[in-house]
């Protein structure tokens, strides 16, 4: 890929560690570096800047192919993560050092930050001002090198530290999908309703993707939000679709199911919060993993369809 086609976004959102699996994964982004930005001390250590004694805060720094994925959409997933109203902090964690922020390279991003802060607040999406402050990026110093990729280091312990912090109640709260229970049965098959609103499971082998072959990716049948790619789809032999990855972990959300007399782990999309399936430990290399999802929840958008549907940004994939 070539120079031309990389450029830097930066992103205060309280804890770093929370902030770089939303961004990740997705086609168009290079690298996302956990650091510290908007301070007086140079090449600061987590202690310090913890301490709040040295004016900087937690952030981000993406690198990205504007050409695949644009800055109208990182600043979307960004507004998505935090409490923008906030001034004194981000969830549990205090102080300055967690302050929310966007930090603009360009007039550009400036620009569009701008427009952006304005419209999430004449959204009515929240009773209070945005606060969140957007200023020109300074200079940004990696954190240490625990401190990146902390989610597949520590995988328990990010899970525990998200929940406990109220960041994930937040963005269900104010993020997740509103949905009218009286439209969704006039949209919706019966099928379709039962999987995604009941939790409920459509019998195997009858489904319409589970022997799907097609190139493209599968969104939910609900939100439309994007969930899986055909590249990453498989015949498990057990009668429902079955992927070895999200085409985002943070695309979905997982929660313990103790119905019919099992634990499993269930599988819920993030934005509409519809019931998927679930993911088991069973599944092929690279991750180990199978997830394996009711037909009913989805809705396949092939590859020659992406950018008529607004999924542009993954038809990289397939070339």
């Amino acid at each position: 890929m070539g120079q031309q086609n990389k450029e830097l976004a930066m992103f205060a959102g309280g804890c770093f560690w929370c902030m770089v699996t939303p961004f990740e994964e997705m086609p168009g982004i290079l690298s996302v570096v956990s650091g510290y930005t908007g301070g007086h001390t140079v090449n600061p250590t987590y202690e310090e800047v913890c301490s709040d004694t040295t004016g900087h805060t937690e952030a981000v720094q993406i690198a990205y192919d504007p050409s695949l994925f644009s800055y109208e959409r990182l600043l979307d997933i960004f507004w998505r993560q935090i409490d923008p109203t906030d001034a004194g902090g981000q969830f549990h964690d205090r102080g300055s050092s967690y302050r929310s922020g966007i930090y603009y390279y360009t007039e550009e991003q400036r620009q569009q930050a701008e427009a952006s802060k304005a419209e999430l607040g004449a959204s009515g999406r929240f009773d209070k001002p945005i606060v969140t402050e957007i200023e020109p990026a300074g200079a940004f110093y990696p954190a240490e090198d625990y401190h990146q990729d902390y989610h597949k280091k520590n995988p328990y312990r990010y899970k525990m530290y998200r929940k406990g912090s109220g960041r994930d109640a937040f963005i269900a709260s104010n993020w997740t999908m509103k949905k009218d229970q009286e439209e969704l049965k006039k949209k919706l098959t019966p099928i379709q309703y039962e999987v995604t609103q009941n939790s409920g499971t459509e019998r195997p082998f009858t489904g319409e993707y589970w022997d799907h072959t097609e190139e493209g990716i599968y969104v939910d049948i609900v939100s439309g939000e994007p969930l899986f790619s055909s590249q990453d789809k498989y015949d498990a032999g057990c009668g429902w679709p079955s992927f070895t990855k999200p085409l985002q972990k943070s695309a979905v959300t997982e929660h313990t199911d103790t119905s019919h007399f099992m634990v499993r782990v269930e599988v819920r999309s993030q934005e509409g919060d519809s019931h998927l399936g679930h993911v088991f430990d069973d599944g092929p290399e690279p991750t180990g993993l199978r997830y394996c999802i009711n037909s009913a929840s989805l809705r396949f958008v092939p590859k020659d369809k992406l950018e008529e549907e607004g999924y542009g940004q993954y038809r990289s994939l397939f070339e």
